[in-house]
């Protein structure tokens, strides 16, 4: 009797998956998935836990034994598509870029692809020109810190933070240049715009 009990709570075990997704604030989601889960489960669950409306833009990345990255598939189940044995580990990751941002209405949706493009500058994998690099970065200094204040940042205060793989003492200026003349500029704008309305 004891055996037959053992051997159907091993059989549930074999029909159980653990896996662990990396989320973009580099937390952890632990679940356990039934093997033949497909992608879409996983991907609602994550959703859930974040309370993550504006699904459209995230997929699930995984990296197989070689060492290559695939999107997981939402209709296929995800113990096929894993190349590699229990537990899997994921990571949700912006798949596609709001065309305009100024549209996304969620402010944890806002949240995650801010994390994603401050993931991407600093891993060199968004490719862009530098003076663009330079506003992103400063964005990202401001989100970090908050405005400029005088008071609060010294000279070279901007150094603290790697935004990229690697940057010019010159980029880095320009970066605090912008964080301290060109969004206070735009701030104060976008003040006297609400106060004339």
């Amino acid at each position: 009797m004891l055996s037959r009990l053992m051997s159907g709570s091993v059989r549930n075990l074999e029909r159980e998956y653990l896996c662990t997704v990396r989320l973009l604030d580099d937390t952890e989601y632990t679940c356990t998935i039934q093997r033949d889960a497909k992608g879409q489960y996983l991907f609602d669950l994550i959703c859930h836990h974040l309370n993550l409306l504006e699904k459209d833009y995230f997929g699930i990345r995984y990296v197989d034994p070689d060492k290559q990255r695939h999107w997981l598939e939402f209709t296929k189940s995800i113990s096929k598509q894993m190349k590699s044995q229990p537990p899997f580990t994921m990571c949700l990751r912006v798949k596609f870029y709001p065309p305009d941002p100024a549209a996304l209405k969620e402010e944890i949706t806002r949240y995650l692809i801010f994390l994603q493009i401050k993931r991407d500058l600093y891993h060199g994998r968004l490719l862009c020109k530098t003076s663009d690099a330079a506003m992103l970065a400063a964005y990202i200094l401001q989100a970090e810190i908050g405005d400029y204040d005088p008071g609060k940042h010294p000279e070279g205060y901007s150094s603290k933070f790697q935004f990229f793989p690697k940057h010019s003492e010159k980029l880095e200026r320009r970066i605090a240049e912008i964080h301290k003349t060109e969004l206070i500029l735009f701030k104060n704008s976008l003040l006297s715009f609400k106060m004339t309305r």
